[in-house]
């Protein structure tokens, strides 16, 4: 079976956020660190080349293979900030009804700029769903 290719790294989350071009990317991407620091209680690691993950928790398939992989994280992608939110959002409506303007996909929030959404709800999302996963993966 295929080694999964975004792995936690010792590459530096500081060298690869100030290397963000779009300055208001790179100003949103700050902010999101330090609020999910806090959420969390977790310092930043590089996960693969893009991504900045918080905590971790083992999962494991069916077949019975094993993997690590982050309790939340974000990236600063071209076309928006990925936010990678574990759980999924099923069941986030009443959050996500408040949040703002945002997209999803299984476990992706994409937000164009913070300021298109309510950062207090999204601590809260953020919040929930890592309390979420250290419930139901340990």
């Amino acid at each position: 079976m295929a080694e999964l290719k975004t792995r936690k790294n010792d590459a530096s989350v500081e060298d690869f956020l100030n290397g963000v071009e779009n300055e208001k990317k790179r100003n949103d991407s700050l902010e999101i660190v330090k609020m999910m620091q806090e959420v969390t209680g977790e310092e930043p690691v590089m996960w693969g080349d893009s991504i900045v993950g918080f905590g971790s928790y083992t999962y494991k398939y069916a077949s019975g293979r094993t993997g690590d992989w982050m309790m939340v994280g974000f990236s600063p992608r071209k076309q928006n900030l990925t936010l990678y939110i574990m759980p999924g959002f099923d069941q986030y409506d009443e959050l996500l009804g408040k949040l703002g303007k945002y997209t999803t996909g299984k476990s992706c929030l994409y937000i164009k700029k913070l300021e298109d959404v309510d950062q207090d709800v999204l601590r809260e999302l953020v919040k929930q769903s890592v309390e979420y996963m250290r419930e139901t993966s340990l």
